[in-house]
């Protein structure tokens, strides 16, 4: 069976759940306590997908929301296959910064694949919570291959993101 790294970034605005997520994928696990990323902290994890008969190792690039930071963060994207842009869905601010999200990594990968997590799913209404993964699917975009509710809390839709950006890759 085959084995292809490849280096996969969480983007999004401070305190969206980027760290949480990948830690619910890594580990299974969700601490409430609030960890600030300072640059970026790197994790890996390999995922067998047994319909390609391929195993890749995703190397998870969180990289920190802070403003002051912009600047360097293009450095941090450069040779990335895919991005995973959070959002936190009860700050509507960050969501309104997921497009500029998308642009900067796209400007630096073209090529590269996108996907839209939209987290904190458990902390939203259900009426509201419809309106809001419409609103933010990016389905008009074919940069964006897929939008998720996430929620690292609860794990909703986490590893089928991660399983769906790695059977993209390797499609």
């Amino acid at each position: 069976m085959a084995v292809i790294s490849k280096k996969i970034c969480l983007l999004g605005d401070f305190s969206v759940g980027k760290t949480s997520l990948i830690r619910r994928f890594i580990e299974g696990k969700f601490s409430d306590q609030y960890l600030t990323t300072v640059g970026v902290k790197i994790s890996r994890k390999s995922l067998k997908l047994d319909a390609l008969e391929q195993t890749i190792n995703f190397i998870l690039w969180d990289i920190e929301g802070q403003t002051k930071f912009q600047s360097i963060t293009p450095s941090y994207l450069q040779g990335s296959t895919g991005v995973i842009i959070v959002g936190d869905l009860t700050r509507p601010e960050t969501l309104s910064s997921l497009q500029k999200h998308l642009e900067l990594f796209l400007q630096i990968n073209p090529q590269g694949i996108a996907v839209v997590a939209l987290n904190k799913t458990d902390l939203v209404a259900p009426e509201k919570l419809s309106k809001l993964l419409e609103q933010y699917s990016f389905s008009n975009q074919t940069e964006v291959l897929a939008s998720y509710g996430t929620s690292a809390k609860s794990g909703n839709c986490v590893n089928e993101m991660f399983q769906q950006l790695a059977q993209s890759i390797l499609a």
